[in-house]
């Protein structure tokens, strides 16, 4: 048996939830357009919705202790630049051989 990419496969739970007329018409096209169920789709949603809560979260932490990591990976970037500079004498590193 075939089970086409996104079917029910690996969910376990069946809710009933309510959507404005708009959003869900919304939501079926979206889920047309990826290849998806309905189900599918929403599951995807609601996942990436919760890790960008997460993410968020954590960002927020992140601010509040201090740390600048932006700052931080610039000058990484600018060490790994300089690094670069001195051993490869300017050249792609792919032209390296």
């Amino acid at each position: 048996m075939v089970i086409p990419m996104g079917s029910l496969t690996g969910m376990t739970a069946k809710v009933t939830l309510s959507f404005t007329d708009e959003t869900i018409e919304e939501a079926r096209r979206f889920a047309k357009r990826e290849g998806l169920s309905l189900s599918a789709w929403m599951d995807q949603a609601a996942r990436e919705k919760a890790l960008r809560e997460v993410f968020t979260a954590h960002a927020a932490a992140v601010s509040r202790a201090g740390l600048d990591l932006e700052s931080a990976a610039l000058a990484d970037a600018r060490e790994v630049g300089m690094v670069d500079d001195l051993l490869f004498r300017g050249r792609p590193r792919a032209a390296q051989g």
